[in-house]
């Protein structure tokens, strides 16, 4: 049998945000767009629930990243 393991491990983020919390900058690259957001609260009725806003953005530099803030501690 395979052992599972997590894919996509998620890692802080450089950001830099402006009016409404919306994402200007990460990692020093200006964000051109945010094309989605939306926000996911699931595992409320256990001791570590998830609160997360996500947002889907087009970088400067071309890439396409999706992003989340912790809604809880406000980290990214």
């Amino acid at each position: 049998m395979s052992e599972v393991r997590r894919l996509g491990r998620p890692v802080d983020a450089d950001i830099r945000v402006g009016g409404y919390g919306l994402p200007e900058e990460l990692a020093g690259v200006a964000v051109e767009a945010v094309n989605e957001d939306w926000v996911v609260e699931d595992r409320w009725w256990t001791a570590r629930p998830v609160r997360r806003r996500y947002f889907e953005l087009a970088l400067a530099d071309g890439r396409n990243v999706t992003v989340f803030r912790e809604l809880g501690s406000g980290r990214w």
